[in-house]
């Protein structure tokens, strides 16, 4: 009786859902919400409406229309005939290839200068100091343009710099060999096939073998998991397999499936190779250069951060420097280094909007170009601007699963 009269006072004073806080904060919320896309639909409408008065639209259409421009670098085979569409994916294409290598080239770069700025050695450690400060002081447009009138003073194409006749340098490009398909990569790319299906056989037979030892070794059974021993197995089988069988398709095909395409002087060019036009370079190396300023104080920094104690443990023990800063420093300066790394890689990726500047075609200079001609500003910018973004979120996913990848086995 006495439990029964307090469950009724507790539900007399239950308090009603419209003065509970909690459904209150829920119900704002999805209300403020409501308001945001409620603006945002009256906003949309009144351009469209406001766009079809100056007999404008957000159509893509246009870009099926023929480009009617050369774009000077490219990744993929490209002519004026095609449409505003493949130029726009060329731009993609090498604003990736610049932002992918520039990464590539700061990281390294900053790494070692970072490490150097850290030096016992006074010109070493000094050295390094001027260059971060010269570097990230500068203008990054002034640097492209800086090094973009530095391969404007080489010399013209047919008086290249010859290096050993398989580099040439000129005012207008810089050629490397490269490889080129022959008839024999057909029955190559055949033996690959085959190194895939053994590499895969020899996984399930190496786990085999280590289960049933496991087995063996212990009297009240096994108790690894069996993809325990996959796991196990694929790393000692896949690469080695791959490898040994790749190698010998490569003796086994009719004739060597690559071979070794070296660019040749001619009477007044440079014909063959791979090529990399002046501004790309220019731009590259620029942003090389600046972001590796700023990636060697993100890497000075994670290292000074790494306690005093785990270097004078490492010298107790017998360490050398180099065996201390790459066993010791580095696995713990990591986490702490790759979130600013980020920011870095982000800003170097969207500087690279700047190779108007060096004549490169990259993203933003197609984009201006279509614009130009097909006189859609609107959808131009909002295909630009949503690549950028696309580009930056990635960037950003990837180094944050990184990071989380290095945090699982630093905790």
């Amino acid at each position: 009786m006495h439990h029964a009269s307090n469950t009724m006072a507790q539900n007399s004073t239950k308090i009603p859902f419209w003065r509970d806080t909690r459904v209150l904060q829920v119900l704002f919320q999805i209300l403020f919400l409501l308001g945001v896309f409620l603006l945002a639909g009256i906003l949309y409408a009144n351009m469209l409406k406001g766009l079809d008065n100056l007999g404008l639209n957000l159509k893509l259409d246009f870009l099926r229309n023929e480009a009617g421009f050369d774009v000077s670098d490219t990744v993929i085979e490209y002519d004026p005939s095609n449409t505003y569409l493949k130029a726009f994916i060329v731009g993609v294409l090498n604003t990736l290839r610049v932002s992918l290598l520039g990464i590539l080239c700061a990281t390294v770069l900053g790494l070692f200068i970072g490490i150097s700025r850290l030096s016992t050695n006074w010109l070493v450690r000094n050295i390094a100091a001027t260059y971060i400060e010269i570097f990230r002081n500068i203008p990054l447009l002034l640097q492209i343009l800086f090094w973009y009138t530095v391969f404007g003073s080489l010399p013209a194409a047919r008086e290249s710099i010859n290096l050993f006749d398989t580099v040439f340098i000129n005012n207008r490009s810089i050629y490397f060999p490269s490889l080129q398909q022959t008839a024999g990569i057909s029955s190559w790319v055949g033996y690959f096939y085959a190194a895939a299906i053994l590499s895969v056989i020899s996984i399930f037979v190496l786990a085999l073998i280590f289960h049933r030892k496991q087995v063996e070794r212990m009297e009240e059974g096994d108790d690894i998991g069996y993809f325990t021993h996959v796991t196990r197995a694929a790393k000692w089988s896949i690469v080695p397999v791959f490898f040994i069988v790749a190698i010998i398709g490569w003796f086994l095909a009719p004739e060597s499936p690559f071979v070794l395409g070296r660019p040749e002087l001619q009477r007044f060019n440079v014909e063959g190779g791979i090529r990399f036009s002046a501004g790309f370079i220019s731009l590259l190396i620029a942003l090389s250069v600046y972001t590796s300023a700023f990636i060697a104080e993100v890497v000075r920094s994670g290292i000074q951060a790494v306690s005093k104690g785990q270097r004078e443990a490492a010298r107790a023990v017998g360490l050398s420097t180099g065996q201390t800063l790459r066993l010791i420093i580095l696995p713990q300066a990591v986490p702490i280094i790759i979130p600013p790394l980020t920011s870095q890689y982000l800003n170097l990726a969207k500087n690279s909007s700047l190779a108007t500047a060096a004549g490169y075609d990259d993203l933003f200079r197609i984009g201006s170009t279509i614009l130009t001609q097909a006189g859609k500003a609107i959808p131009v910018f909002a295909m630009v601007m949503a690549n950028y973004l696309i580009i930056s979120l990635t960037t950003s996913a990837a180094m944050n699963w990184y990071n989380r990848w290095v945090n699982r086995f630093n905790r």
